[in-house]
């Protein structure tokens, strides 16, 4: 586990926020590990027993998924962690803004007139971007997250990326998970999956089938994938589990946006479908 961590302010305030990002990063893989057990069972509707404060955090962004689709905790873990590590340097240090990625999932501190701006990229391993977004003070959007089967983790659907803006960072990584998830053709045959056990024997997927490689897909393909997850990405929507998404397979694009009459950010993507606007 590595993060990327980028405070801005006055150097002195900078020094110290860096030197409790490093204090708190190395103290939260082991409290993880004590509670793995827990961590990768299927998420309850009912109370949870982690004890631990990035534990809690995990749970709590799975939590309203549970008893409609299998997810457990570690679906928010790289969010969670990059929470726990930015609230460590906003309470030591004075910064104007700051942030901590971790591996793609992204917790924002911004102050008054701040803003970053945000880039979406397609494949992970090309570094290929098709969209950015401004997010300042004023928006509530706090965390960013990216999933999809190019991805570092496993994903049940066949999204290329599918990148959530949402208040948290856990937040966002659990609600990506499920939109990518989401974004799939069910029994098609130029799709691969294998067991996600044979993969990493240690995985909360279980034998549940994870995607491999993804076929040459028709124009009428890609639509319907994309629609099944631009439904799950509207129902989160409306249940206040994302502010924004944006879907990306075989070079189509779908955003959804926020309620334009709210201070939300506007995705820009080349040629981009407006899902709802």
């Amino acid at each position: 586990m590595d993060v990327i961590v980028e405070a801005f302010g006055e150097r002195s305030e900078i020094g110290r926020a860096y030197r409790a990002a490093a204090a708190r990063f190395v103290t939260v893989l082991d409290e993880l590990c004590s509670e793995l057990p827990l961590l990768r069972q299927a998420c309850r509707e009912e109370g949870s027993t982690a004890k631990g404060v990035v534990a809690l955090r995990m749970v709590n962004a799975v939590r309203p998924y549970a008893g409609k689709y299998f997810v457990t905790p570690m679906a928010a873990v790289a969010g969670a962690v990059a929470e726990e590590v930015l609230d460590a340097m906003i309470s030591t240090a004075k910064l104007s803004r700051a942030y901590v990625n971790d591996g793609g999932d992204i917790a924002l501190h911004l102050g008054p007139g701040e803003a970053f701006v945000v880039g979406m990229v397609e494949r992970p391993e090309r570094g290929s971007l098709f969209g950015t977004t401004t997010i300042d003070f004023e928006n509530p959007i706090r965390g960013i997250a990216t999933s999809g089967w190019r991805g570092r983790s496993f994903s049940l659907g066949i999204a290329d990326a599918v990148t959530v803006l949402a208040d948290t960072a856990a937040m966002a990584d659990a609600a990506a998970t499920i939109v990518a998830n989401a974004v799939d053709l069910p029994g098609h045959p130029g799709i691969g999956r294998v067991a996600a056990v044979e993969l990493a024997p240690d995985s909360d997927l279980g034998e549940r089938l994870v995607t491999q490689s993804v076929s040459e897909l028709t124009s009428r393909e890609i639509d319907e994938a994309l629609e099944a997850g631009c439904r799950m990405a509207h129902s989160l929507r409306q249940s206040g589990l994302l502010r924004a998404s944006a879907l990306h397979l075989q070079g189509e694009t779908r955003v959804l946006q926020g309620d334009r009459r709210s201070p939300l950010p506007e995705v820009s993507v080349p040629d981009r479908r407006l899902v709802d606007a």
